[in-house]
C-alpha cells in the first residue's frame, strides 16, 4: 500500500517490479458431485427383508420333567470323619524359652565421659587457601546508547485501509410468486392398500383337576436324629467382695484444690408484648382442603400365630448350670540364679581401645596436580581470526525519524492518522526518469 499524499503517488513497488502478473487462468473445476435430490420414480413395495425371508415354525410346549420319588438309604449314618479316624494324639511338653539370661553389670567406679575421639584426635594447623578470583569491578558505560534495532531499520509504517467485504447482506428475499404447495413426497408417494393386522387369540384358562399338595421335600423326606443335649462349660457366677473399709478419699479429692468462680451473667429476656387485634386461625389448608373418605389399607403381611404358654419362665440357662468358676491368682515372676559371678575388685578405668591402640604417623598424600605457573614464551601471538579477515564494516545510518526535522527533507503535510510527510531535497538531475523506466519517489513517509 502507498500513502495518499493528495497530489501524486507512485504505483511502482518492488513486488510489482520483480513478480510479473500471469494471464487469465480459470480455476480448476470441482469433481465433487452436486448435492441434488434425485427422486425414485418406481413403485414402492411394502415387502421388507424380514417379511420375504421369515419362515414361521410350529411352536410346541416344552415337556414337563417328572421328579423322581425320594427313597431314603437303609442303615445308620456314620458320623466319623477322616480327622478322627487318622489323627494320632501326641504328648506335648511345655516349651522352653530360648531367651538368654539377663546380665546386669553394676560397677561402682566413676564413669569417664571423655570419648575416644577427643582423647586420641590431634588437630593440626592447615593454612587457608587464598582465592584465585580476579577482582573485576563493573564500570557502567559513559557514552549514550545510539544503536538501532532491526525493527526500527526495516519497518516502514503504512496506513490501514479497510478491506471491502464481499459477504452478501443477511436480508430475506421475498418472492412475488404464489406458493404452489407441491413437495417431493406429494408428487412421488404412491398409496398402497394395507392388509388387516393379525390378532392372536388368547388361550382359555383350564384349572387343574388334581388337589394341591402343600407338603415340601423337606417335610416329606426329613427325619430327625436322636442326640444328646449339649452341656455348658461356663463356670459358676460368684460375686467378688472385699471386707476392707473404704475411707472415701480418692486421688481427685486429694489433689484437687477448689477456687472461686464468678457466677455467669444472667441474660435478661425481653418482655413479651402480645400483638394487637384478633388472631385469624384459618390457614390455607383449612380453607381450601376438601375432605375425602378413604378406606384403610389392608396389611399385606401374613397373620402371625403367636405361641402362648402358661408355664413359668425358667431363669436358668445352660451356661449358668454347667459353667464352674475357679479362683485365679497372678503368677509370680520366675527368677533364675546368676551363673556368672559379680566382680569384686576395683575398676581400673582402662578400656580395650586404650590398651591395644597404637598411634601411627600420618603421611600426607602427594599431589600430582600441576602448578599454576605462567610459562613465558618468545613466540609471537597469532591474533588473526576469520572475523577480522572476512568482516566488512558497514556504515551505520541514522533513521530520519529520530530528528524533529530530518536533514535533507522538507515538511509537506500531516494525514488523519498523525503521519508527517517530508519531501527529499534532490539535485536537478533526479527530476528526470531513470534509464530503466522507474521513477524516483519524491516523497517518503516518516513516523514521528
Amino acid at each position: 500500500e502507498l500513502y495518499e499524499n493528495g497530489e501524486e503517488h507512485c504505483a511502482m513497488t518492488e513486488y510489482s517490479d520483480k513478480y510479473l502478473q500471469y494471464g487469465n487462468v480459470s480455476p480448476p473445476e470441482s469433481l465433487k458431485p452436486k448435492q441434488a435430490y434425485q427422486p425414485h420414480r418406481g413403485k414402492m413395495e411394502g415387502i421388507s427383508t424380514f417379511k420375504s425371508d421369515y419362515l414361521p415354525y410350529d411352536v410346541v410346549n416344552r415337556p414337563a420333567r417328572v421328579q423322581e420319588e425320594y427313597k431314603p438309604r437303609p442303615g445308620e449314618i456314620d458320623l466319623g470323619t477322616t480327622y478322627r479316624r487318622d489323627y494320632n494324639a501326641h504328648n506335648v511338653q511345655p516349651l522352653t524359652l530360648a531367651r538368654p539370661l539377663e546380665r546386669k553389670q553394676v560397677r561402682g567406679g566413676k564413669l569417664d565421659t571423655i570419648p575416644t575421639y577427643q582423647d586420641d584426635y590431634r588437630a593440626w594447623q592447615v593454612p587457608r587457601r587464598e582465592p584465585n578470583k580476579l577482582d573485576s569491578t563493573y564500570h557502567p558505560p559513559t557514552e549514550k546508547f545510539g544503536n538501532l534495532t532491526t525493527f526500527q531499520n526495516d519497518f516502514v509504517p503504512r496506513e490501514l485501509n479497510l478491506r471491502q467485504s464481499f459477504k452478501p447482506p443477511a436480508v430475506a428475499k421475498l418472492s412475488g410468486l404464489p406458493f404452489d404447495s407441491v413437495t417431493s413426497h406429494r408428487s412421488s408417494y404412491v398409496p398402497h392398500h394395507l392388509e388387516p393386522k393379525f390378532v392372536r387369540s388368547k388361550d382359555e384358562y383350564k384349572p387343574s383337576s388334581q388337589p394341591f399338595e402343600d407338603l415340601t421335600t423337606h417335610r416329606h423326606d426329613f427325619k430327625g436324629l436322636l442326640g444328646e443335649i449339649p452341656h455348658s462349660f461356663k463356670p459358676q457366677y460368684s460375686k467378688a467382695e472385699s471386707n476392707a473399709h473404704f475411707d472415701g478419699m480418692t486421688e481427685f479429692r486429694d489433689r484437687f484444690q477448689p477456687w472461686l468462680v464468678s457466677l455467669p451473667e444472667v441474660h435478661k429476656a425481653k418482655e413479651y408484648v402480645p400483638p394487637s387485634g384478633a388472631m385469624d386461625l384459618n390457614s390455607t389448608s383449612h380453607l381450601d382442603y376438601i375432605h375425602h373418605e378413604i378406606n384403610p389399607v389392608a396389611p399385606i403381611r401374613p397373620v402371625s400365630y403367636g405361641r402362648k404358654s402358661n408355664a413359668p419362665f425358667q431363669a436358668s440357662s445352660t451356661m449358668k448350670d454347667d459353667f464352674q468358676a475357679w479362683d485365679s491368682c497372678r503368677q509370680e515372676i520366675i527368677k533364675r540364679h546368676q551363673e556368672i559371678p559379680k566382680p569384686t575388685g576395683k575398676f581400673d578405668g582402662l578400656t580395650t581401645f586404650r590398651s591395644h591402640y597404637r598411634p601411627h604417623d600420618i603421611v600426607p598424600t602427594q599431589s600430582f596436580k600441576p602448578l599454576r605457573v605462567v610459562l613465558p614464551s618468545s613466540a609471537r601471538f597469532e591474533d588473526g581470526t576469520m572475523y577480522r579477515t572476512e568482516y566488512t564494516p558497514k556504515k551505520q545510518e541514522v533513521c530520519p525519524a529520530n530528528y524533529p526535522s530530518p536533514p535533507g527533507y522538507v515538511f509537506v503535510n500531516t494525514d488523519s492518522r498523525g503521519h508527517k510527510f517530508f519531501r527529499k531535497v534532490t539535485p536537478e538531475i533526479n527530476k528526470f526518469p531513470q534509464t530503466n523506466g522507474n521513477h524516483v519517489p519524491k516523497e517518503i513517509a516518516v513516523m514521528s
